[in-house]
């Protein structure tokens, strides 16, 4: 009797925060995974399981490189693209650049050596500002000012939406998109809102404390390991040309996240505001009943969350 072969993965930007946990959980399963990622803004000295992955360095726009990875692949994961809000402002022609030449070399890829399993990341910035609190998959998706950069960002998600669920109802078995909403952890970096604060914080000389806006600005975040444990019940129990957020409907006010942190540090602030940058949204919180529909509870509130990255 032949032996089962074991699933082939590939990650496109393995190496950044997500693509790390995503690499491990799959590593626990007893997958193997091949990383294709340039670590622009990730690292393979990182992941805890290295000695156990294939590793390729290349950017997924070059094309050449990033069809020689997909031989004996089964399933890709595509994450790689340019995050963080200050590069939406300040290279909003390579963040477009990454999202439309990564998503096209990876489809054509997935076509080409017949790999029927396909996993896009989105982003809540699809949704821009919502129509609905919380906000369902089937929300309108919008770009409000093409003059804007920031959008370059949602655009690029919004097309990888469009072209996944067009090309994957005839050259797929299984395209699924997520959304993440504010996903926090352990070695994240600081390109994003916890743990930014936590690294203000931890320099933090005086007591004023700068947010951006007014402080009631909204949002809902969710641990990394919740977030893996969503992605693991997608890729078991996800179907075909759905999309899912992954995320929490714990709310709070960047006010509130503030002083909350300061309360658990034990240190005193006094909140001094500052402009929202143009096209900064004021709430966004995920409706997340679908996901939940495939067994996901998330187990981690914002408090636990960001004590698991204060004792580490």
């Amino acid at each position: 009797m032949f032996k089962k072969k074991t699933k082939s993965y590939l990650i496109t930007g393995g190496t950044g925060f997500i693509g790390r946990n995503i690499t491990e959980s799959l590593i626990r399963q007893g997958f193997r995974v091949t990383i294709f990622d340039n670590n622009f803004r990730g690292s393979i000295k990182k992941l805890r399981s290295k000695k156990k992955i294939n590793f390729i360095k290349g950017d997924v726009r070059n094309r050449k490189k990033f069809f020689k990875c997909l031989n004996n692949i089964d399933a890709v994961i595509h994450l790689a693209y340019v995050n963080g809000t200050k590069y939406f402002y300040s290279k909003p022609n390579l963040v477009l650049d990454v999202a439309v030449k990564g998503l096209l070399n990876v489809l054509d890829g997935c076509v080409k050596y017949k790999i029927k399993e396909l996993y896009l990341a989105s982003s809540s910035e699809v949704y821009q500002t919502p129509l609905k609190i919380p906000t369902t998959e089937n929300e309108m998706l919008k770009v409000p000012d093409v003059y804007n950069p920031r959008y370059s960002y949602g655009v690029g998600k919004i097309l990888t939406e469009v072209m996944g669920i067009n090309l994957g109802r005839k050259l797929f078995k299984k395209l699924i998109i997520f959304r993440p909403h504010n996903v926090y952890g352990l070695n994240m970096g600081t390109e994003h809102v916890i743990p930014e604060f936590l690294a203000r914080f931890k320099n933090l000389k005086g007591k004023k404390f700068k947010i951006q806006g007014t402080g009631n600005e909204i949002r809902s975040f969710i641990f990394i390991d919740d977030f893996v444990k969503a992605f693991e019940l997608i890729i078991k129990k996800g179907k075909h040309l759905n999309i899912y957020n992954i995320g929490t409907t714990e709310k709070i006010t960047m006010k509130k996240l503030a002083l909350t942190i300061s309360k658990i540090l034990n240190k005193k602030i006094i909140l001094k505001k500052s402009p929202l940058k143009k096209g900064g949204t004021t709430i966004r919180v995920p409706d997340i009943k679908k996901i939940k529909k495939l067994g996901f509870k998330p187990r981690y509130s914002l408090k636990a969350g960001i004590r698991k990255i204060l004792e580490n």
